[in-house]
């Protein structure tokens, strides 16, 4: 159920330690915000020189107050906060909001003071949000402890910013965007974002939650907690691009930035992950209006050919698909177009929108009951007829003909939209006009930029929309197994077989004579690699398609006398014939645990970067979704002649190596690169360990 946050967010009463006269202190701007609900719960304000603040008598202690306080705001210098929530634990507060600054984020030192607060924080049964925070609001129970107001609605912020916090609020009004909560996450030294999220996604009022990031804390725990919200969760973070092992020692480790783990951590748990506050916005905006689709296939409905292609761009760059529509559905769109107008997709009114008006809800209603549809963008011109001053802005409702038939058929767009469960976004030059308002009105998102109608009908259509509906899909880790103790490639392998992943057999040797008797033991042609090296291939290490003992030994001679390597694998040579070379890799996140690799594998597989991420461990099933996302996905099922290969049994050994690596969490790096998939299943040829 996770943590109780009744006295943070609904408190019986509220007190401001450090509340203050001067406008240049915190503690003023709380202060005042505080003071607006004075009939919702008691209000005190303390000052340790007494007299009045704001016009009120100010205690100079908390105990001076004569009564409990259940939540107390903490806005003092740094050398007395510690007294301070003391004197709050001491006079029964259950929730102490910490503005004060100079802990974790100042230093070792601070750090410790911090986690020593934190700890007597919990001992006392009390939670704290910061410190170093910008406080809390919520409209719902009139609580309002932080310097800026938040207008009503029904986004929960949670955030590290409280500028970035500000900007989304102007950004928002436009749409009719408020918040139910807003929380300034500070150095989360108790209250964490994950018990945020938990909170936030069972209270009633709350329709969706933004967040803005730069420390998760425990990223697991938070894509999980996003997961199971059962509500949308929206998260900006910063800091994506930056390596999250530069010293890694593999392939995996080299390949995986911070950028991907994050993408990956959303994209199972069902996140809208944004780039910037105006993406917010626009997402926010959408998951504030009408029905969601698993499905992304979008018809692009245009009264010109520039916005028509420009929007069925913008939507593929969305991650829409934008299909040629089905003869039926052509058939019934000529049915309402005259004889110039497009009907593929885009659909084009090439000009009868300025005829009759009402072609525009009678396109929209057809391509909303098109079996091939789950969702329309409506991009152009629509909106400038009730625009009397013909500026982007809309202006004033005309009184023409015209300007009638467009309201009109706005308000029948609307009456085909309650008929079907099925996303509209509308791109309008005039997005303020009366008859775009009739739409916004009724929930229809209305943007003046083409990539931003695109990106908010994505937020409403895809895997995300459906994992929004119900469980989430971050993987559970498995119980921790046994440390691996020797990093080596044989042990390794053992690690790995033992989880059910094939390979070809194999013996290590040290001399001339193991050589020859591993030899004996299975058919040639062989390979010969060279152990105790990181990068086999890279070094020479390793020699294929060696026909018989012979050209066994002389490799090996060969390769001992340029190397020096002190043990070397013999192994039975794999058939290549009709297969492909993946890559699987697991690199061990400090935030978000295991993540998984997939991609194409063999020497360039660094050079090609053809890969895709999840959080380990991946099930089979959406392993394959993985392989079948990559660039290179039409080898796997054959090309040029070359028979399809088992991508099933692929992505079973992708949940085998996965599992087996998160079940080890002294494993840092963990690669099997390359695995070889066939028409008849798949084979592990090398694999290597990298220990924390």
């Amino acid at each position: 159920m996770g943590r109780d946050l009744t006295s943070l967010f609904d408190p019986a009463s509220v007190a401001v330690v450090g509340a203050s006269d001067d406008p240049a202190k915190y503690g003023h701007a709380v202060a005042s915000q505080a003071l607006r609900a004075p009939g919702r719960r008691p209000v005190h304000l303390v000052n340790r020189r007494g007299g009045t603040v704001l016009g009120r008598t100010a205690a100079t202690s908390l105990s001076a107050i004569g009564e409990p306080v259940e939540l107390v705001v903490v806005s003092v210098p740094g050398a007395g906060f510690e007294a301070a929530v003391d004197e709050a634990l001491a006079c029964g507060a259950k929730a102490i909001v910490a503005i004060t600054a100079g802990f974790a984020e100042a230093g070792p030192a601070g750090l410790a003071r911090q986690r020593a607060v934190a700890d007597r924080v919990r001992a006392a049964g009390a939670v704290l949000v910061g410190p170093n925070c910008l406080g809390i609001a919520d409209n719902t129970t009139e609580l309002y402890l932080a310097s800026d107001r938040f207008a009503p609605g029904t986004v929960a912020l949670l955030s590290q910013s409280g500028n970035l916090a500000l900007e989304l609020q102007l950004r928002g009004e436009p749409y009719g965007l408020g918040f139910s909560r807003f929380v300034s996450l500070g150095n989360q030294a108790d209250v964490t974002l994950v018990d945020l999220v938990d909170d936030c996604a069972r209270h009633r009022a709350t329709s969706a939650i933004a967040v803005y990031a730069e420390d998760f804390g425990d990223g697991r725990a938070f894509a999980a907690a996003a997961a199971a919200a059962g509500k949308p969760v929206v998260l900006l973070t910063a800091g994506r691009g930056s390596a999250s092992a530069r010293s890694a020692q593999s392939h995996t480790g080299a390949l995986t930035t911070s950028a991907d783990v994050v993408s990956a951590a959303c994209r199972d748990a069902g996140v809208e992950l944004v780039r910037t506050p105006r993406e917010m916005t626009v997402v926010l905006a959408a998951l504030a209006a009408g029905p969601r689709t698993a499905g992304r296939r979008t018809a692009v409905f245009t009264d010109g050919g520039g916005h028509g292609a420009v929007a069925a761009d913008a939507a593929e760059d969305a991650g829409l698909d934008v299909p040629e529509l089905g003869a039926r559905t052509q058939e019934r769109l000529r049915s309402v177009l005259w004889e110039q107008s497009s009907v593929g997709n885009p659909v084009d009114l090439a000009g009868m929108g300025e005829q009759r008006p009402l072609s525009y809800a009678d396109t929209v209603g057809e391509l909303l009951a098109g079996e091939e549809v789950d969702a329309v963008l409506m991009t152009g011109y629509f909106g400038g007829y009730a625009a009397s001053d013909g500026g982007l802005g809309g202006g004033a409702d005309g009184g023409s003909v015209l300007a009638e038939g467009e309201t009109r058929a706005a308000k029948e767009i609307v009456a085909h939209l309650a008929a079907v469960s099925k996303p509209l976004v509308v791109q309008s030059m005039y997005p303020r006009s009366a008859s775009c308002r009739v739409l916004a009105e009724a929930g229809v998102p209305v943007f003046s930029a083409t990539e931003d109608a695109a990106r908010a009908l994505a937020a409403m259509t895809g895997r995300a929309a459906a994992a929004r509906g119900g469980a989430g899909a971050v993987p559970p880790l498995p119980p921790a197994a046994a440390p691996l103790r020797d990093p080596g490639y044989h042990a390794v392998r053992a690690l790995l077989a033992d989880a059910g992943v094939p390979f070809p057999a194999a013996r290590e040797v040290t001399d001339e004579a193991g050589l020859l008797a591993a030899a004996a033991e299975f058919e040639g042609p062989y390979v010969l690699k060279a152990l105790h090296l990181l990068h086999k291939s890279d070094a020479g290490g390793v020699a294929l398609r060696l026909a018989d003992r012979a050209a066994l030994l002389a490799a090996y001679r060969e390769m001992r006398a340029r190397l020096g390597a002190p043990a070397h694998s013999v192994e039975a040579m794999a058939d290549l014939t009709d297969g492909v070379e993946l890559i699987v890799g697991v690199n061990r996140d400090p935030r978000f645990g295991p993540v998984a690799m997939v991609g194409l594998g063999g020497v360039l597989t660094e050079t090609l970067r053809d890969v895709a991420f999840a959080l380990a461990p991946v099930p089979a099933g959406r392993a394959e979704e993985l392989l079948r996302g990559l660039r290179s996905a039409a080898l796997l099922d054959g090309v040029r002649g070359r028979p399809a290969l088992d991508v099933a049994a692929a992505a079973a050994v992708v949940e085998r190596i996965t599992a087996a690596a998160a079940a080890h969490p002294e494993i840092a790096e963990l690669e099997v690169n390359p695995l070889l998939v066939r028409p008849d299943g798949a084979l592990a040829l090398d694999a290597r360990a990298v220990l924390l």
